[in-house]
């Protein structure tokens, strides 16, 4: 699937680059510490913002083409945005 084809709502496999990462934020929640940041991922046919949660943080960098599988898309302050959420998957292509 292609960034273009992206629906909020709906569940998507997207390869792409992350293109940017902004600043990690730190959280606790019900005594847990959440770490999130959000980056830039593209394709030849668009980009969109993609939300990174914890672990996921430190597995891309800047640069990196990754498979996003069984993504979520939703919407967040107005903006479409993509998570791996609790079942989808981020791994760096090589």
């Amino acid at each position: 699937m292609k960034i273009s084809e992206l629906e909020i709502g709906k569940r998507a496999d997207i390869e792409g680059t992350i293109t940017e990462i902004g600043n990690v934020k730190s959280f606790t929640k019900l005594g847990r510490l959440i770490r999130v940041a959000t980056a830039k991922i593209k394709d030849d046919s668009g980009e969109v913002n993609l939300t990174l949660w914890n672990k996921d943080i430190d597995k891309v960098k800047v640069g990196d083409k990754v498979n996003l599988t069984n993504g979520f898309v939703k919407e967040f302050e107005g903006k479409m945005c993509l998570t791996a959420g609790k079942f989808g998957k981020i791994e760096v292509v090589k």
